[in-house]
């Protein structure tokens, strides 16, 4: 999720300046928005290297899963983000003035295709997954 984030932040608030974190307020407060959704995004990106080192070290690391994983929670961030954020919370939307409907259908197609894509990927290995701590 947190280099969905990342890409997101990037993007879409930096780049392209479609939108902020909080678009409910000043500009100012939307810029700050952005500066503390950045940093968690890059608080779960390295989290997720931890992790992933963690995997590396005890031979553990599935591939297929990786990816599939990695899938799953860019999909999973981005539909939540096009619908709780966008429409549920009205945070933000993808753009302003414009028609929003294919933007938010292009947005949430996008992220069924990558959680089904992520599946998809991961049960590509059928071994079992590794036994957790404690198991």
């Amino acid at each position: 999720m947190g280099v969905a984030a990342f890409v997101d932040e990037t993007v879409f608030h930096q780049l392209l300046h479609w939108h902020h974190f909080y678009d409910r307020s000043t500009p100012e407060a939307g810029l700050v928005s952005d500066g503390v959704f950045h940093a968690v995004g890059w608080f779960a990106v390295v989290a997720g290297l931890f992790w992933f080192a963690a995997l590396r070290r005890r031979a553990e690391l599935v591939t297929a899963r990786w990816v599939g994983g990695l899938l799953v929670g860019t999909g999973a961030f981005q539909l939540y983000d096009g619908t709780v954020q966008h429409k549920l919370l009205g945070l933000h939307q993808i753009r302003y003035d414009v028609a929003l409907l294919p933007y938010d259908l292009t947005w949430n197609l996008v992220a069924v295709a990558l959680l089904v894509a992520g599946v998809l990927v991961a049960r590509r290995d059928r071994r079992p997954a590794p036994a957790g701590p404690g198991s």
